[in-house]
């Protein structure tokens, strides 16, 4: 009996050993949370020295990790710039060469379809603005936050709770990325989060004084007529967005979550020039400002406390298309086979120097906007640039000129053609632009989930797929659908009575 004893109590404690080394195998497996604001620019965060708005929750998770000076979107603006990000290629490579609003996502799998089919809880929360007929839930994300409805002319970030009451969106993004965090980690599974704000978007026409009040900017600036709002009223959004932060990190660090949390930020593109947003020590951003290298430099900060060096920064040349395949290397899962994007975690820990890529290109065409098109090449400290192929290239020292004052190109002619070579070998492996004419009409589809919100959220597996109704569920929701457009017609007439 007493040597029974004694081997149920060794087996016990393998057993326990073998259990621990079970949990320890399971919480290994790192968080992601992607970050990925819009229109933010270098000049306005705090960690790039920007000094009249204040960003001390942004600034923390750059003390925290490792701030990037020099990171690029390859695909400006906002559609092609997610496009890209989700893809982890140059968008170029599925013949988006701009805008393009309604060009399908591609076969290959986004980043999340991949963190989805390797066990990871994946979510979405805020603008998606990519596919045509693809929701987040058809493309691996399996939680979405669903937006409330928008108040009575409240532009675009006063929304309605559900108790009817005013609230501020960016306040709301930033609680549903909390949420999904604090849900997931109560049931012990890793997860992927793609956080991914209208903030800080114009218009800030009505931008609360509560947040604008903690900035130092003037007040008394000059409106601008196009978005109705001046650098006061965008830094009270920057406000907003930065508190948003800090209810994650907050939330992290209570559960000591952090270590064991790779958090990427980024934005879409650069600032928005109109509302004041700034590129220091840059020129240019969004709107008047797309011909300088400001309007495709994006203000980026990884950290993973446990992992990456803190206090740091990198200076070398990289993408935020390469956001994609250093998420997989971090949670140790295969690439696919289609990425531009290399692993940049080597890099930022200080195992690498140097750029993460000698040469990065942009080709931006088909757009009536003239300074939406664009080609350039970026190689070491020089800026190649032009607008349409018919025009001259424009040659920049960035070391010498940031602002771009100075067209070097006749002094430098031996750099101008080679980086034009460069582009014109790049640019030949490109197909042609995607045709929107070309979709196939989806028609009247219906998805084989049920996307119904509940509490905010629409949660399905991530592989919701759209399929034609019968004929009479068809006739059925062809009629609900004349009926809404009827009720709103006689509301709007009321209003105009």
């Amino acid at each position: 009996m007493k040597n029974n004893g004694i081997v149920l109590l060794v087996l016990s404690l393998v057993l326990a050993c073998c259990q621990a080394g079970w949990t320890k195998a399971a919480d290994s497996r790192p968080n992601v949370i992607m970050l990925f604001v819009d229109d933010l620019g270098v000049g306005d965060v705090g960690a790039f020295g920007c000094k009249d708005i204040p960003t001390p929750q942004i600034d923390r998770l750059a003390k925290e990790g490792v701030v990037l000076t020099q990171m690029y979107v390859t695909n400006p603006p906002c559609c092609p710039s997610r496009y890209s990000l989700l893809m982890g290629t140059y968008a170029q490579r599925f013949g988006k060469y701009g805008m393009s609003r309604g060009m399908p996502l591609p076969e290959q799998p986004t980043f999340a379809e991949v963190f989805r089919d390797h066990g990871y809880v994946t979510g979405q929360v805020g603008k998606w603005d990519v596919g045509h007929s693809q929701p987040p839930s058809a493309r691996g994300f399996m939680e979405v936050a669903v937006d409330p409805p928008k108040a009575e002319g409240g532009k675009l970030f006063m929304r309605l709770d559900e108790n009817g009451e005013e609230i501020w969106l960016t306040e709301v993004d930033g609680d549903r990325l909390v949420e999904f965090v604090d849900r997931n980690r109560k049931k012990g599974k890793p997860f992927m989060m793609y956080w991914s704000p209208l903030a800080v978007h114009s218009p800030h026409s009505n931008t609360p004084e509560a947040y604008c009040e903690r900035t130092s900017v003037p007040k008394g600036l000059p409106i601008n007529k196009t978005h109705g709002s001046n650098r006061r009223l965008l830094g009270g959004g920057i406000v907003a967005l930065d508190d948003q932060i800090g209810k994650l990190l907050d939330y992290l660090d209570e559960h000591n979550m952090r270590k064991n949390t790779l958090i990427i930020f980024a934005s879409d593109n650069g600032p928005n020039i109109g509302e004041g947003g700034t590129s220091t020590p840059y020129r240019g951003g969004k709107g008047k400002g797309r011909e300088q290298v400001g309007w495709t430099l994006t203000p980026g900060i990884v950290s993973w406390p446990s992992v990456i060096p803190e206090g740091t920064r990198f200076d070398g040349m990289m993408c935020t298309f390469d956001f994609y395949p250093t998420m997989l290397a971090a949670a140790k899962l295969p690439f696919p086979e289609h990425l531009d994007g290399v692993d940049v975690m080597p890099y930022l820990t200080g195992k690498k120097k140097g750029d993460v890529r000698d040469y990065i290109y942009w080709y931006n065409k088909g757009s009536n906007n003239r300074t939406r098109n664009l080609q350039a090449v970026r190689w070491g400290k020089w800026r190649l640039y032009r607008t349409l192929p018919e025009d001259p290239w424009r040659l920049y020292d960035l070391n010498r000129d940031p602002c771009e004052e100075n067209d070097v190109a006749e002094q430098f002619p031996e750099i101008v053609k080679q980086l034009e070579e460069k582009h014109s070998e790049w640019e030949s492996e490109l197909p042609p632009m995607y045709d929107l004419e070309m979709r196939k009409g989806a028609g009247l589809m219906m998805p084989n989930q049920d996307l119904a919100p509940k509490d905010g959220w629409v949660m399905t597996d991530g592989r919701v797929l759209y399929e034609k109704p019968d004929a009479e569920t068809e006739k059925r929701l062809k009629a609900e659908k004349r009926a809404v457009k009827e009720a709103k017609r006689k509301a709007m007439g009321k209003k105009g009575t």
